[in-house]
């Protein structure tokens, strides 16, 4: 069987695979309004467990309009994109043993301390470059800077390089609490760069505002789940389509683990929109949802 009829079949059953079976079949819905903006949100340590590609052809085939991340997203895309691969363990580590030998650890993956310089060394080369010529230079939103950025990688399978192929936004609301936002932000004090967040934050409710209707896959919570439906919030434009993928719990009230349920209380999502959550790993749920709709 093909994955669209596993899930079709899943959706039929109970607890988390009937779950996973009605986000197909709502995302598939959503995919097929052709009135609908499409907003991913993603947060998680995705690109280190090796969802990277299957993001990258995702935004490649222009299934989504809008993507909303972390900087750790971005700067583990970047560091791969420079040469440097995130490597999985296959046995028993040491963390101390991993520190003396210049390995920053992910759960079960590693990256090597100097991918880090290298992205540093070349941002600095990129920015002082694009300051020159006046296409990065001033107050800009994080926006431009990484349709910038992902227009200089020429990897085939990166999420910045095929964002920017398809002129899809990336906002990145919490640019600065990640290595390369801190390496943008140091650099910004060498050349007449500065980033501002409140732009940023303007052209994603420009999009909300224009659109028809809204729907979204969250991936994970965090600020980027927060940020896509406080657009919805403000824009007046409350998601029609809702699917969401946490371990995380409401319990303690965060808004991680929140349910797209108390959204509808905010605004933020519509009392009659098609809703699910997924209580999933998302290493496995997104290439069963995502692969469904690349099938």
């Amino acid at each position: 069987m093909d994955i669209q009829t596993v899930l079709l079949q899943m959706k039929d059953t109970a607890f988390n695979a009937r779950r996973i079976g009605m986000a197909y079949q709502i995302l598939n819905e959503m995919m097929t309004d052709t009135k609908c903006t499409k907003f991913l949100s993603l947060s998680g340590a995705l690109i280190p467990a090796g969802m990277r590609s299957l993001l990258s052809e995702v935004i490649s085939r222009g299934i989504f309009d809008v993507i909303v991340t972390t900087g750790a997203t971005l700067t583990h895309d970047l560091i791969e994109a420079l040469g440097y691969p995130h490597i999985r363990l296959q046995k028993s580590f040491s963390d101390i043993d991993l520190r003396k030998k210049g390995k920053s650890r992910i759960l079960d993956a590693t990256i090597e301390d100097q991918a880090f310089e290298k992205l540093e060394n070349w941002l600095r080369s990129l920015l002082a470059k694009a300051n020159d010529d006046g296409s990065l230079k001033g107050t800009i939103s994080p926006t431009i800077l990484l349709k910038e950025l992902g227009l200089a990688i020429s990897d085939q399978i990166s999420v910045l390089s095929a964002a920017a192929k398809r002129n899809i936004p990336i906002f990145c609301p919490a640019l600065t609490d990640s290595m390369l936002g801190l390496h943008v932000a140091l650099l910004g004090q060498e050349i007449d760069l500065r980033i501002d967040p409140c732009v940023e934050l303007r052209e994603i409710l420009d999009i909300s505002f224009e659109s028809k209707r809204t729907g979204a896959l969250i991936v994970g919570g965090g600020v980027p789940k927060n940020y896509t439906l406080q657009a919805m919030l403000v824009s007046g434009r409350s998601l029609s389509y809702g699917v969401q993928v946490t371990m995380d719990r409401p319990e303690h009230g965060g808004l991680s683990g929140a349910s797209l349920e108390e959204a509808i209380s905010w605004g933020k999502v519509d009392p009659q929109a098609k809703i699910v959550t997924v209580v999933a790993d998302a290493t496995i749920a997104l290439p069963l949802l995502l692969g469904s709709l690349l099938e």
